[in-house]
């Protein structure tokens, strides 16, 4: 077993509640309360599940959908898209192709150049702000 394939236990001992939930169950977080919807602060957001680098600043923007949202990936790779039939909708989902951990949904309504919208729980993220040493 990987560092990243855990036991339900392991992952009930990292994490937080909200972010088992999250990552493991495929919940959701409630909208506009994620402490990272409006951080504007230049950095990276890495998976809080694994510490996978996940997103860029640069490839944030504000949707107004009350969750962070990204236009892509920091790299190819990063974050794996599976069909998500749940909830009577199909829709696209994005987790952490590292440790497979549920980070949101993919929509086609983002801005260019990739028209995509990564529409992400701030709780499956943690952030490393960048400090201009």
């Amino acid at each position: 077993m990987s560092d990243y394939e855990k036991s339900d236990a392991e992952w009930r001992e990292q994490l937080t509640p909200e972010q088992y939930a999250v990552l493991r169950e495929k919940g959701t977080e409630r909208v506009f309360t994620g402490p990272l919807n409006d951080n504007k602060a230049t950095g990276t957001y890495r998976c809080a599940g694994c510490g996978a680098e996940l997103f860029t600043s640069t490839d944030k923007f504000d949707s107004g959908s009350g969750w962070p949202s990204f236009t892509r990936p920091a790299e190819d790779g990063r974050v794996r898209e599976e069909r998500d039939t749940s909830h009577g909708m199909v829709r696209t989902e994005a987790l952490c192709a590292r440790c497979d951990g549920h980070l949101g949904h993919v929509f086609p309504d983002g801005p260019a150049p990739t028209n995509l919208r990564y529409c992400i729980n701030s709780i499956a993220l943690d952030f490393d702000e960048e400090t201009g040493d």
